[in-house]
């Protein structure tokens, strides 16, 4: 199952293991008009991938009966999960600033620039079993890392505006979350059994002189991995201050209650 980009790199086959693969071309000129306008532009977008994820979350629950049974997820349900997956991915994509071309509001998009890889393999049938429970740590991971984007996201937004590009640490780092929700999304739908790696980027490789995309291999630098760590701290931060707030009004309103009702009524 692929988007195309031509021959795989040899490596990925020398790994051992198959992870989902995103291709990005590397950070260029982006219009700066586009980069002010994209949450606004995307908004038809954003509505479309809730619609399909929606449809994704019952297509995945059918995948995972069929897989407890067939060790393996039925072709038409990997194509459409799959299919869903690289639109999901195109949206993230362009909303975090990493493309400047609109992503199409078609599945089959090959002249895209941003397009994922995923191979179809057998399952195993325990981890399919407990897959609700394996995915907890990496869905603690995506989240954080998610949230502390979104918090500095803004500052992304006017460095773009400004010099009509990403800085290359600002993309890496970006790229690294994108593909790890891409990665932890195929392990979920079970387009994969890989678990989800890859957050701090690829380990220097025989193929790392030779690039196939701006993120294959994605390798980041000292700035760019202390910007990944930086949206994680901020994740963590706003889980943490979000969680203490709702603790202090929980609490208020207890206190409000046991005011309000100690045995007479109010005048």
């Amino acid at each position: 199952m692929t988007t195309g980009w031509g021959p795989r790199p040899v490596a990925d086959d020398e790994a051992g293991e198959f992870r989902p693969v995103l291709d990005v071309p590397p950070p260029g000129r982006q219009r700066r008009w586009t980069v002010f306008l994209r949450w606004l532009l995307l908004l038809p977008q954003f509505i479309a991938v809730v619609l399909l994820s929606v449809v994704a979350f019952f297509v995945t629950i059918a995948g995972w009966f069929a897989a407890l049974v067939l060790g393996r997820l039925p072709d038409p349900i990997a194509t459409v999960l799959g299919d869903i997956l690289a639109y999901q991915t195109r949206v993230t994509a362009s909303s975090t600033l990493l493309v400047d071309r609109y992503p199409p509001f078609a599945f089959d998009a090959p002249d895209y620039p941003v397009r994922i890889e995923l191979r179809r393999t057998p399952l195993n049938r325990l981890a399919v079993l407990f897959r609700l429970v394996l995915m907890i740590p990496a869905a603690i991971v995506i989240s954080l890392a998610q949230s502390g984007w979104f918090a500095v996201g803004w500052v992304f937004w006017l460095i773009g505006i400004v010099l009509g590009r990403l800085p290359e640490p600002v993309f890496a780092a970006t790229a690294a979350v994108v593909r790890y929700r891409m990665r932890f999304s195929a392990y979920v739908m079970m387009l994969t059994p890989v678990y989800p790696k890859g957050l701090f980027g690829d380990e220097p490789g025989p193929a790392a002189g030779q690039a196939y995309s701006g993120t294959r291999p994605l390798l980041l630098g000292t700035p760019a991995k202390v910007l990944v760590w930086l949206f994680l701290l901020l994740g963590l931060a706003g889980h943490v201050t979000n969680g203490t707030v709702t603790d202090t009004d929980d609490d208020a309103d207890t206190r409000s209650s046991a005011a309000v009702a100690p045995g007479r009524p109010l005048d």
